[in-house]
Formats: C-alpha cells, sequence, structure tokens
C-alpha cells in the first residue's frame, strides 16, 4: 500500500476516502457552496495539500454519477498532481449544459487514483518501424 501524506489546510476538508474496498478512486469533497453558471467551469479546492511518493502520481478524475446525474466533468482530466508539487490542490469542474449548477458544501464532486509513473528514455531516430496502421490517424482503425 502506498501511504499518501495529507495536509488539511482549511477546517472543512475531508480526508480522501474509498467508498468500498474495491474502489480503484478515492473521493474529494467540496468544502464550500459552489455555483458553476451553464457551459463554464470552476476551481474547486478541497481543502488539502498532499505528497505523493515519488515513482507516483495523483490522477484527478470525474466521478461518474456526477457526470451523468448533474453534467459535471473534470475539465483537464485526467489532471496530474506530481510527486514534487506540494501546493494546494484545485479541481476544475466543467459544467456541461446548459443550466446552472449548484454544488452542495460536503458534495464528493471528484475522484482520484494513484498511478505509478513509467519515465522514458527519448531517442532521436531517422526512422521508424513500420506497421499496418503507419501514420493512419483518428478513425483510421476502423468504425465502432
Amino acid at each position: 500500500m502506498v501511504q499518501i501524506k495529507v495536509k488539511i489546510t482549511d477546517r472543512k476538508a475531508t480526508i480522501p476516502t474509498y467508498a468500498t474496498s474495491g474502489s480503484s478512486g478515492f473521493d474529494f469533497y467540496c468544502i464550500s457552496e459552489t455555483l458553476i453558471p451553464p457551459n463554464t467551469w470552476r476551481m474547486i479546492i478541497p481543502g488539502f495539500n498532499v505528497q505523493v511518493p515519488e515513482g507516483y502520481e495523483l490522477q484527478i478524475r470525474s466521478r461518474s454519477g456526477v457526470a451523468i446525474d448533474h453534467g459535471l466533468i473534470v475539465l483537464n482530466q485526467p489532471g496530474t498532481v506530481d510527486s514534487d508539487y506540494r501546493g494546494p490542490l484545485g479541481i476544475v469542474i466543467w459544467n456541461i449544459t446548459n443550466i446552472a449548477m449548484t454544488i452542495e458544501e460536503g458534495t464528493r464532486i471528484a475522484q482520484g487514483v494513484i498511478c505509478p509513473v513509467v519515465r522514458a528514455e527519448f531517442v532521436q531516430v531517422e526512422e521508424l518501424t513500420n506497421t499496418v496502421r503507419g501514420e493512419g490517424g483518428f478513425g483510421s482503425t476502423g468504425k465502432s
């Protein structure tokens, strides 16, 4: 198990929790009521900082229930918190609907997943190996 150190910066903050023993994501809670106008985004501050161990990242993602029930998603998902970042967390929530949405204090608004990081070595070459797909881009592997 990976240990994530949490520094509470707001008395309303709730330390992240896993909803079930099988959950891969843990929940982030909104600490103050926030109105998000239609087709607009707002920064939600969960009220704590984290220390992610070296070799890992914290990914911030939408919660499926909040997305399907309210049309609220994490704008830059997954958001990444690097192991050397110690500042306050901010979660950018986008209201993709045509109506204003209010996020109540205490609402589980996003989820986080701790993921291992693989660092790459980039090597400049003159040619890449050929594949069947080749340079085919979006939609090039067929429909549905």
